[in-house]
């Protein structure tokens, strides 16, 4: 898909998503809004998958690392194919196998269960290092909160992607700069991320990561080195009242604010 495509894509995912969040009565929906365009170029443009064959060996590998925003994965993953599109409206419900943090033992198209920040890095360091000791070719995707790189687990495995020279891997950091509770700079700010990680010898490239004509040839870039993409995005990108407020971590609309952001969305397309 080229990049209008893929935004045109990206607006139908996220109406969808505002859509099972109010109707589920809970969710992180400023995070997903965040990582949509991200979620939307890499399953319809760069991921060599098969839905029909979710555990082909051949395929790339993705790692949702902030696993609290599963709802925008797993209409992703409808989308595309690997789950039933009407699948969605069980998000959240008793015995549903749509979870709040995705499972790699119920959903097809998970490649690994993540919801304790700080864990998805390490084990897709560990993915690309078993395709290098076994020779396969996929290549290994993984996308973390910027809040979530205060975990000192993720610098190890940093550290250990260098040392590996793991240029099968790319890191996508969602730099909404809101966690839970409070903006990165109020916490721990780790704002700029780009020198950091050059420091640790990777190659890194810095995005607007709302913008497709930047996400496409960022995804896309291959390097004698682990690659990160440093994404700055906007919490609740797309609905007026939700962007860059630090409340809609976990807020799930009410009635009219569901309505208004309907209609925002429903615009767009």
């Amino acid at each position: 898909m080229e990049p209008s495509e893929l935004e045109r894509v990206a607006r139908q995912i996220r109406l969808r998503d505002l859509q099972a969040v109010y109707e589920a009565g809970a969710g992180h929906i400023g995070g997903e809004m965040s990582v949509i365009d991200l979620l939307t170029a890499l399953y319809f443009r760069v991921l060599r998958v098969w839905p029909d064959q979710p555990r082909h060996p051949d395929r790339d590998r993705f790692v949702l690392s902030k696993g609290h925003t599963a709802c925008a994965l797993y209409v992703t993953l409808a989308k595309r194919g690997f789950i039933p599109e009407e699948e969605i409206s069980t998000f959240l419900k008793p015995h549903s196998r749509l979870n709040g943090h995705p499972n790699c033992n119920k959903v097809p198209g998970v490649e690994t269960n993540t919801g304790p920040l700080g864990h998805g890095l390490p084990v897709a360091v560990g993915m690309a290092k078993a395709a290098k000791l076994s020779g396969a070719k996929y290549h290994t995707y993984v996308v973390t909160g910027d809040g979530e790189m205060q975990e000192g687990s993720n610098w190890e495995a940093i550290m250990a992607a260098y040392q590996f020279r793991l240029d099968n891997l790319t890191l996508i950091i969602d730099h909404n700069r809101f966690q839970q509770g409070a903006s990165l700079s109020d916490t721990n700010d780790l704002a700029p991320l780009r020198p950091k990680l050059e420091a640790f010898g990777w190659e890194v490239s810095e995005i607007n990561g709302n913008d497709m004509h930047a996400i496409v040839p960022a995804l896309e870039h291959r390097s004698d080195r682990p690659h990160c993409i440093v994404a700055h995005t906007n919490k609740g990108h797309g609905i007026s009242f939700m962007q860059d407020r630090v409340d809609w971590h976990h807020k799930v609309p009410s009635k009219e604010q569901y309505e208004i952001a309907l209609a925002e969305l429903s615009e767009a397309l």
